[in-house]
C-alpha cells in the first residue's frame, strides 16, 4: 500500500493557521484555534469510516440511513505532551473512541525519539487509529508511534497533524510499513527544517505555545 498525504485547503483552514503561526498569539487563543484546526481536519480523516445500514423513523416516515460501526471501536492517539491540544477536537467527532496514549520527545542534539510513556491496548488488530501531534518535522516521532501500533496489529492508520514539513514526509514515505493502509492529514506544508529540527517558517515549539515552558 502506498501512504496518502491530503494537505487541506480551505479559506477556514488558511486564516487560522496564520493565526496560529503569529508569534504574537497568546496561549488561551493558540489552544482554542488548534482545537478548531483539528476539527476540520477530522471531518478530512474520517471520511473512510465504516458505516452501516440503519432505519429510523422520523416524525413522517421511514428513513434509510446509516451509522457508524461502532465495534471495534475507533482509538485516538495523542502524542504528549503537544497531542493533547488536539484530543477534545477528535473526540468531539468520535464520542464512541478510545484515547491511548504516547509520551515521545527528541533528542535535540542527536534528533533521535525517546519513549518515556506509553499506554495502549495490546491488541489493535482491526481497529482504525488516528494518531494526533501538531507538528511532522523530522518524521521520527511518527515513525516511532506507528510502529508502536503496527506491532499492536494496526493496519490502519490516519495521522493528523496542524503542520508537516516535507523532509520528514519524505521519511515517512521511504520508512512506513508496507503492509499498512496509511494516511496523513495537515492544514498545512513547510519545506525545510532548520539545524535544531524545528519546521520553518513552522510555529515554535507546540506543546509550548499550548501549555508554557517547562523546565
Amino acid at each position: 500500500m502506498t501512504m496518502q498525504f491530503t494537505v487541506l485547503h480551505h479559506p477556514l483552514i488558511d486564516h487560522k493557521l496564520t493565526l496560529l503561526r503569529d508569534k504574537n498569539t497568546p496561549s488561551s487563543e493558540f489552544r482554542q484555534l488548534a482545537d478548531e484546526l483539528v476539527t476540520l481536519e477530522a471531518y478530512e480523516a474520517t471520511r473512510d469510516l465504516d458505516v452501516e445500514d440503519k432505519v429510523v423513523t422520523t416524525p413522517v416516515g421511514v428513513c434509510h440511513g446509516k451509522k457508524l460501526v461502532e465495534k471495534p471501536r475507533p482509538i485516538v492517539i495523542p502524542i504528549l505532551r503537544a497531542g493533547l491540544g488536539m484530543l477534545d477536537g477528535m473526540m468531539r467527532l468520535l464520542p464512541m473512541a478510545e484515547v491511548g496514549f504516547l509520551g515521545l520527545k527528541r533528542n535535540e542534539q542527536t534528533l533521535d525519539t525517546i519513549t518515556y510513556a506509553e499506554r495502549l491496548p495490546k491488541d489493535l488488530t482491526g481497529r482504525e487509529v488516528f494518531i494526533v501531534d501538531p507538528m511532522l518535522a523530522t518524521g521520527g516521532t511518527l515513525a516511532t508511534a506507528i510502529n508502536y501500533v503496527h506491532e499492536r496489529g494496526a493496519r490502519k492508520i490516519t495521522a493528523l497533524d496542524i503542520i508537516a514539513a516535507k523532509p520528514g514526509v519524505a521519511m515517512l514515505e521511504k520508512t512506513v510499513p508496507k503492509d499498512i493502509d496509511f494516511h496523513v492529514v495537515v492544514c498545512g506544508e513547510d519545506d525545510v527544517l532548520n539545524d535544531h529540527g524545528y519546521i520553518v517558517p513552522g510555529l515554535g515549539d507546540a506543546g509550548d505555545r499550548l501549555y508554557g515552558l517547562v523546565d
